[in-house]
C-alpha cells in the first residue's frame, strides 16, 4: 500500500558534482520515499509487527557451538553451518572484527578459532595459521579479555585459579550495600549471577584438543598498586581466593540455592534471559551445573527457545543476540506516518494492536528501587516482561499517538511509569533508575561492556520528545531539556549511548528540544546544525565509525550511510534547516537507494556497549530514511 504520488525520479537530476536545485531534490524524494514507504510495508508480519535482523559479531556463533559442547547437544550440522559462517566473517589478515570494518579483535579472534577447531579445521590450516599469527602478535590467549578466558575455563583450556573470583554470596548483598547486584545494569546483572554459580563450580569439561599454539608464554601483569581501584580490588580478589579454599559451606550451599532461585524466577516465556544471549547462555550452563537435566522445563524452553534467534541461509548458521520487534514495531509506525499513512490505516493499527498487547504488566527489577511504582512500559523483545526498557516505552508511545487505536489508558500508565523512572540529575537510563555506581566499572572481572546504566542523551532526549508531545510532566520536562543542555559536548553535539554515535545522539536531541519548546535560535541549537554541517561527506550524507566511541578525534567522521544520514537530517528539519546540507542529505538518500527500496547498509550503526559491542539493525536502514524523508517532503508538523 503507497498513500504517495510517486513521480519516476531516481538520483539527483542537477548534475554530478553540482548541488540539487530544491524543486529536482523534493520532486525526487517523494519518488524515493514512496518506494521506501512500499519496501517498508511489504516486511510487517501478519501479526502487525516488524523485525529487521540483529546482526552481531562472530563471538555469538563461536560461544552458541560452545554451549552446545559444554552442555552435550551439538550437532554436526549444526556444527559445520555455524563453522561456515564463522569462516565467511574472517578478513584477509586472518583476523575477526567486532563490526564491519573495525581494527581486528584479540578475543573475538581466539573464540573463533577455538570454534573452528571444535567443527574439525585443522591448526596447520591456512585461515587457522594466520589468525594463530595474529593472536601471537597481540600476546597470546594470556591478553584476551576475562569473558573469554571463562570460556577456555569451562573446556579446561584456561585456569580458574588464574580467573577473577566470583563468589555466589554476592547475592546476599542487600540493595543499599556498595556492589550489589542491583548496582550492575539490567544485562550484566543477570550475566554476573550466572557467572557466580559457574565460577563456584569451577567446571572443566575436556573438549578434545589443546591450544598451546596460542599461547605466547607472557607472564601475567604486575599487580597495580593499593592507592588505585584496580591495586585494592586486586588484594580483595586475593582474599575471596582464600575464602574459596576455605568457604563456609552451608553459607555457600545458600547462596547457590538463592542464585539458582533468582535465576529461574527471571526466565522470559520464550525460554531466554532477558532476551539476549550472554545471560541466557550462562543462565543455562549454570542451572546444568546445579543439576538440572536437559529435559527439565526450564533447560528445555531455554534450548529450544534459542532456535527462535536463529537465522540459516546460504552463508551459513547464525545467532541474533537479541531481537528487536518492540522497536522496530514503534519506530516504524513512526516512519509510516511520518510518510504520509493515515492513523486509521489499517497497517498501523495493526501494529498499533501488536504493540498493545506488549504492555508490561508485572513488576521487574526496576521495582527494587521503585517498589511503589506500578508496572507499564514495553520491552525491547518479544519477551522481557521483567526488563521494560524507558527508551522503548518512550517511542512506543509517540508510535500509539500517530494510530487512532484506542491507547490512552496504555499510555497514561506508560507516562506514569516512565516519569518515576527519571533519575535525580533529571536524566533517564535505559532500564533502571539511577543505575549510576561507577564503581563497578574497577571490578577486575569487568573488562568488557558498560556494567551500569546511567542517563544517557538519546533515552532523555527520547522522553522528552514523548511528554512533550503529549503536554505531560512539566517539570520532568523542564528537568529532562536541563539535563541535556548540561551534557551538550563543547564541539555542539550529543555522545550516543546506543547509536553510532554523535550523529545519533545529535539526532534525537535536537528533535526533542524543539518539540519542548526551543527556538531554532537558540545557542545549542545553532551549535548542533553547525556541528551536523561541518560533518557532512562530500557525498551528501553522514557517516561514524566505531572508534569513536575511543578516539574523539573520530566522532562524527566516516563513510556515509543511509541511517546515520537519515539522523543528522532529522535534526537539521526539526531546526528548520531547509539548507542546501539538508537538500545534499536528501539527495544522497535518494542517489544511493537500491531498486527494492531500501539501502545499503553493512556498517553497524548500533551500539551495545560503547567501545567493545556492536550491531547492525538491519531495518534501520529503511526505517529511518522513510521518517527522514517524509518529513523533508510532508513537513515538520507530525506528532
Amino acid at each position: 500500500m503507497n498513500v504517495l504520488s510517486r513521480p519516476q525520479a531516481a538520483g539527483s537530476e542537477a548534475g554530478a558534482g553540482s548541488p540539487p536545485r530544491a524543486w529536482q531534490t523534493e520532486d525526487a524524494a517523494r519518488g524515493c520515499l514512496g518506494r521506501a514507504v512500499d519496501a517498508l510495508v511489504a516486511l510487517q508480519h501478519p501479526q502487525g509487527w516488524w523485525k529487521g535482523e540483529l546482526e552481531t559479531n562472530v563471538t555469538i556463533d563461536a560461544e552458541d557451538l560452545l554451549l552446545r559442547e559444554f552442555l552435550g547437544i551439538r550437532t554436526a550440522e549444526q556444527t559445520a553451518s555455524s563453522a561456515r559462517w564463522i569462516r565467511s566473517r574472517q578478513r584477509e589478515d586472518g583476523t575477526w572484527a567486532n563490526f564491519h570494518g573495525g581494527p581486528p579483535d584479540l578475543s573475538t579472534t581466539v573464540e573463533a578459532y577455538v570454534a573452528l577447531r571444535l567443527a574439525g579445521d585443522p591448526v596447520d590450516a591456512a585461515h587457522m595459521r594466520s589468525a594463530a599469527r595474529f593472536i601471537h602478535s597481540c600476546g597470546g590467549v594470556e591478553r584476551t579479555r576475562v569473558f573469554t578466558r571463562i570460556w577456555l575455563a569451562l573446556f579446561d583450556l584456561w585456569s580458574w585459579d588464574e580467573l577473577p573470583t566470583l563468589p555466589p554470596e554476592l547475592i546476599f548483598l542487600p540493595s543499599f550495600v556498595p556492589l550489589n547486584i542491583y548496582d550492575f545494569g539490567c544485562w550484566a546483572r543477570q550475566t554476573v549471577v550466572a557467572l557466580t554459580v559457574v565460577s563456584a563450580h569451577r567446571p572443566a569439561h575436556t573438549i578434545g584438543f589443546g591450544i598451546d599454539e596460542l599461547r605466547s608464554g607472557l607472564a601475567a601483569a604486575a599487580p597495580e598498586p593499593l592507592s588505585s581501584w584496580a591495586g585494592r580490588f586486586q588484594a580483595l580478589d586475593r582474599v575471596l581466593k582464600a575464602y574459596e579454599r576455605h568457604q563456609v559451606k552451608f553459607v555457600r550451599r545458600a547462596a547457590l540455592s538463592r542464585a539458582e532461585r533468582w535465576i529461574v524466577r527471571r526466565q522470559e516465556a520464550d525460554g531466554s534471559w532477558g532476551g539476549i544471549q550472554p545471560p541466557w547462555v550462562y543462565s543455562l550452563i549454570a542451572l546444568s551445573l546445579q543439576g538440572y537435566a536437559l529435559e527439565h522445563p526450564v533447560m528445555r524452553a531455554g534450548i529450544e527457545g534459542l532456535d527462535g534467534f536463529t537465522i540459516e541461509d546460504d552463508a551459513g548458521r547464525r545467532i541474533e543476540a537479541c531481537q528487536s520487534p518492540v522497536w522496530d514495531t514503534a519506530l516504524a509506525v513512526t516512519a509510516l506516518a511520518d510518510g504520509g499513512f493515515a492513523p486509521g490505516d489499517p497497517v498501523l493499527r495493526s501494529a498499533a494492536r501488536y504493540l498493545l498487547a506488549e504492555e508490561i504488566s508485572v513488576k521487574g527489577d526496576w521495582s527494587v528501587r521503585r517498589p511503589d511504582l506500578r508496572p507499564a512500559g514495553w520491552a525491547f523483545e518479544f519477551a522481557n516482561d521483567y526488563y521494560p526498557d524507558i527508551d522503548d516505552s518512550a517511542e512506543v508511545v509517540i508510535a500509539l499517538g500517530r494510530t487512532d487505536e484506542p491507547a490512552g489508558a496504555a499510555v497514561d500508565r506508560a507516562v506514569i511509569w516512565i516519569e518515576g523512572m527519571q533519575c535525580r540529575d533529571g536524566g533517564w537510563g535505559a532500564f533502571d533508575v539511577d543505575n549510576t555506581r561507577t564503581l563497578c566499572r574497577e571490578l577486575p572481572f569487568c573488562d568488557f561492556g558498560e556494567l551500569i546504566d546511567p542517563p544517557s542523551a538519546d533515552v532523555t532526549a527520547h522522553v522528552v520528545e514523548m511528554l512533550a508531545k503529549l503536554g505531560r510532566s512539566e517539570d520532568a520536562v523542564d528537568r529532562g531539556v536541563q539535563w541535556l543542555l548540561r551534557s551538550q559536548e563543547e564541539d555542539g553535539s550529543w555522545f550516543g549511548r546506543w547509536g553510532a554515535n554523535h550523529v545519533y545522539g545529535t539526532g534525537a536531541v535536537v528533535p526533542a528540544l524543539i518539540a519542548a519548546g526551543l527556538e531554532i535560535d537558540d545557542p545549542a541549537v545553532r551549535q548542533a546544525v553547525s556541528w551536523l554541517e561541518g560533518h557532512q561527506n562530500s557525498d551528501g550524507g553522514w557517516g561514524e565509525d566505531l572508534r569513536s566511541y575511543r578516539d574523539y578525534s573520530q566522532r562524527g567522521c566516516g563513510p556515509s550511510t543511509a541511517s546515520q544520514t537519515a539522523w543528522a537530517l532529522l535534526a537539521l528539519l526539526a531546526a528548520g534547516e531547509r539548507s542546501e546540507a539538508t537538500h545534499n542529505g536528501v539527495a544522497y538518500l535518494i542517489a544511493t537507494q537500491r531498486e527494492d527500496g531500501s539501502w545499503d547498509e553493512p556498517f553497524f550503526t548500533g551500539t551495545g556497549f560503547p567501545g567493545d559491542f556492536y550491531i547492525n539493525y538491519h531495518l534501520y536502514r529503511l526505517v529511518f530514511p522513510v521518517t527522514a524523508l517524509g518529513r523533508f517532503v510532508n513537513g515538520e508538523a507530525h506528532g
